[in-house]
């Protein structure tokens, strides 16, 4: 399962010539223009024909153009996405395959929960892991010129682990190019991956063993820092300074504290000699997270706060915490609203991207600085009041 593609994760792989952004015009033209760089690369016959069979997949624009799950709030999307289901087969998974857990966590760092929150949400362990041809799917997304940057760097690696005999011309994956039970995209896929079960290939579509192994070296990559949290849900007082909060205002736990913060029961939170963040999904009078430098690795696999969040919390799940408190969040804005807000927000000179009705990162720094300058708590939490003020 995956929304947003994001451009950390692409670009941070491998450096492509200037020449690869090139998109749109004559499609066999451009073809060749990718052939070109691909044998430049490299890549030889298979993966030369299989470029030359590639075509464009509309249902593949389509789906490039409708990204509306992300309209709906942190605890909607939350608790449709960490199921009973995916909580009884994760805690399955975790016990049945143990030992590679054990290697990956040994090797690279990163905690089973983890990974397996990932692999949950991605493709239910497996089960779902896409129908669409991934070579036509990504031919499509770099030759269309609304985000050619993301895509045309997997396109030769992508035709290189076909040319290898590693994955088939006619692979299936993801509509936005992702692979496996992971959806790892190829460059990672070229560059991250482990043959978790020694027999010399690398199967992210069949293999479990090396599916957990490559996440889990995928996620070290991004900056993973071992044996170290990466959300910790907490329980916000009703009043405190409300400007020091957002996830990225890292402060030592202390300070947060000292302010009122403590852990979901009441009891005071353990000072760890951490810094963190305290995220504030929903608002205020929502739930409330620290987020520590690990959970910044969340929003490199993507960049949706929602989908992060979710993923950091499934994992904690996984690892023993309990269900998250929503609590009783302000009333939010409905999608026309939010378009109304991010417009006027626009007009007062913010960048908010896409006017989408979408509360993005942009949107949400917005609304921080304009609940500060007319002296209302700054949450980052869209309100009917916030929108009438402004």
């Amino acid at each position: 399962m995956r929304v947003e593609i994001l451009a950390a994760l692409v670009l941070g792989a491998f450096a492509w010539p200037a020449a690869a952004q090139e998109c749109g015009g004559d499609f066999e033209a451009w073809k060749q223009g990718v052939a070109a760089e691909a044998k430049a690369a490299g890549v030889g016959a298979v993966g030369l024909d299989a470029l030359e069979a590639a075509t464009i997949d509309e249902k593949v624009l389509a789906r490039d153009r409708a990204q509306g799950v992300f309209t709906q709030t942190f605890t909607q999307f939350s608790n449709r996405m960490i199921s009973a289901y995916r909580l009884k087969q994760g805690a399955a998974n975790l016990q049945k395959y143990a030992d590679v857990f054990a290697r990956a966590d040994k090797e690279f760092g990163v905690q089973p929960a983890v990974i397996t929150a990932f692999w949950g949400l991605e493709t239910d362990f497996g089960a779902v892991q896409g129908d669409f041809h991934t070579l036509d799917a990504l031919v499509t997304l770099s030759h269309d010129c609304r985000r050619p940057q993301l895509f045309r760097p997997q396109l030769v690696p992508l035709l290189t682990l076909i040319d290898r005999g590693v994955l088939p011309a006619d692979v299936k994956g993801a509509w936005a190019g992702e692979i496996g039970q992971t959806q790892i995209l190829p460059t990672d896929y070229l560059a991250r991956g482990v043959d978790g079960d020694g027999d010399g290939t690398v199967d992210l579509r069949n293999s479990v063993p090396d599916v957990i192994m490559t996440t889990a070296d995928k996620i070290l990559s991004r900056g993973w820092k071992r044996d170290q949290p990466w959300v910790e849900e907490v329980r916000a007082p009703d009043d405190m300074p409300w400007d020091q909060t957002g996830r990225t205002n890292k402060l030592p736990i202390s300070q947060w504290a000292q302010w009122g913060v403590t852990n979901p029961n009441g009891t005071p939170l353990v000072d760890n000699g951490l810094k963190a963040g305290l995220a504030l999904p929903m608002g205020r009078k929502g739930p409330a997270f620290l987020t520590y430098d690990n959970f910044d690795v969340y929003l490199e696999w993507n960049q949706s706060f929602t989908y992060a969040l979710t993923a950091a919390v499934l994992a904690t799940r996984f690892a023993g915490a309990p269900q998250f408190d929503p609590r009783s969040p302000e009333q939010g804005l409905s999608g026309d609203q939010m378009k109304a807000l991010q417009t006027k927000l626009e007009a007062k000179g913010y960048d908010v991207g896409t006017v989408d009705g979408i509360l993005g990162t942009n949107t949400r720094e917005a609304i921080r600085k304009e609940q500060m300058r007319l002296g209302l708590p700054v949450d980052g939490w869209p309100t009917p009041e916030l929108l009438a003020k402004l």
